[in-house]
């Protein structure tokens, strides 16, 4: 199983559509994380980006996020990654989290997400 963590520095970004990069964490069929690698995040909004199609080419199953609008989620969704919004802290302490089925989807989207031109986007609940 692969899953993807929106990451700046080495903990979730709180919105995925302006990472740095994507973790792409896999683990195998035990659980155990086995690789950790590094996507470089495309240049602007990331639901407008072909990031979806590019983490499902890579065999993604699972997206671990901070916050993101529901353009990005219906994308991701629609390439058949599972996405869980609401996370924060390091990337692969979070994926762990997940392979230990301690992780959940916050629910909450982001509501300003018109704003694409902004680069200090914060999302608001």
């Amino acid at each position: 199983m692969k899953i993807a963590i929106p990451t700046r520095g080495t903990v979730v970004d709180e919105h995925f559509g302006h990472c740095e990069i994507y973790t792409i964490v896999t683990a195998d069929e035990k659980g155990n994380l086995v690789r950790s690698e590094n996507l470089p995040s495309p240049q602007g909004c990331g639901c407008k980006s072909d990031i979806a199609s590019v983490l499902k080419q890579l065999g993604v199953k699972v997206m671990l996020a901070g916050n993101m609008g529901n353009g990005a989620l219906n994308v991701l969704s629609s390439h058949g990654i599972q996405v869980y919004r609401g996370n924060s802290g390091d990337v692969h302490q979070l994926a762990e989290s997940y392979m230990q089925g301690l992780i959940s989807d916050s629910g909450e989207s982001c509501h300003q997400h018109g704003q694409h031109e902004s680069t200090d986007h914060v999302c608001q609940h």
